[in-house]
């Protein structure tokens, strides 16, 4: 399984969103007072306010999690072609949250802040999903092209 270079992207595409859960998507400070957008949360000086922010961290969650179920189904790489195209969609919904939030924010407060890493991480999760559903294309590719020779 390890040997599997699509295994090695999976694995970076869940630590990337799991990095994005704890990083700022978005933070500026307005007279003194800190305002941060997480995955969770949207912090105004000591008030947190969850919802709806926390839709952000739900879909990095599940697209985590299916990027773990799809390494564990290694030996069904047609199984696994389905759920990278599911992935994707997760991920694309993470972005697009994550992006929509934070730009509500700076239309809401008129100010301008600074993105953070939470907001580029699952992008190069997207990436590495990318890069691992061509290899397990490749892959799959290979085995017919074996079983015909046969």
């Amino acid at each position: 399984m390890w040997q599997r270079i699509q295994t090695v992207f999976l694995v970076a595409a869940i630590v990337s969103l799991l990095g994005s859960l704890i990083l700022p998507i978005w933070s500026v400070e307005i007279n003194g007072e800190a305002n941060v957008l997480t995955a969770f949360y949207y912090k105004k000086g000591e008030v947190y306010l969850y919802n709806p922010y926390a839709l952000t961290a739900m879909l990095a969650i599940a697209s985590a999690t299916l990027a773990f179920i799809e390494i564990s189904k290694y030996k069904n790489r047609l199984t696994q072609m389905k759920f990278g195209a599911l992935n994707s969609l997760f991920l694309a919904g993470t972005i697009g949250s994550a992006v929509y939030f934070a730009s509500q924010l700076i239309k809401g407060l008129e100010v301008g802040g600074q993105y953070g890493l939470g907001l580029w991480l699952p992008g190069a999760a997207v990436i590495c999903n990318l890069l691992a559903n061509r290899f397990i294309r490749k892959d799959e590719r290979l085995v017919r092209d074996a079983d015909r020779l046969r």
